[in-house]
């Protein structure tokens, strides 16, 4: 879980008119609608606070992601790798599919955007 930005009276804090000159260009040329909050963008969820905090989670995507790698039952772990392990690429074990581990991997990549603690580990492993 990762917070972005702070609001204030639902205008971003950081100059906030700053914002709506293109905003107004824009409408001129194009046909825009005002939807909303935001609530999820490319399978991030947005959550803002009551103070106002924009806060981001990908808690569906990585469930998703866990089912796919048929590990939806794993027991979490306060530290997914040790700095020290050395990997190998040459090993005794292969996968059975490849194209799946690469898409597995591709994915926590994106996950890390929210969850900064797993970058290490994921890019140890790609």
């Amino acid at each position: 879980m990762v917070t972005i930005l702070r609001r204030v009276d639902h205008r971003f804090t950081s100059s906030s008119s700053s914002y709506k000159e293109p905003v107004t260009q824009h409408h001129n040329i194009f046909s825009l609608k005002k939807l909303g909050e935001m609530h999820y963008f490319l399978d991030i969820e947005v959550v803002i606070t009551p103070n106002g905090s924009i806060t981001l989670k990908q808690t569906k995507y990585i469930k998703d992601l866990l089912i796919r790698a048929k590990m939806s039952n794993a027991n979490p772990v306060p530290t997914p790798m040790t700095s020290s392990l050395k990997l190998s690429a040459f090993g005794d074990g292969s996968f059975s599919n490849p194209s799946l581990y690469k898409s597995i991997v591709g994915g926590l990549q994106y996950a890390a955007i929210t969850r900064p603690e797993i970058s290490f580990s994921v890019n140890k492993v790609a």
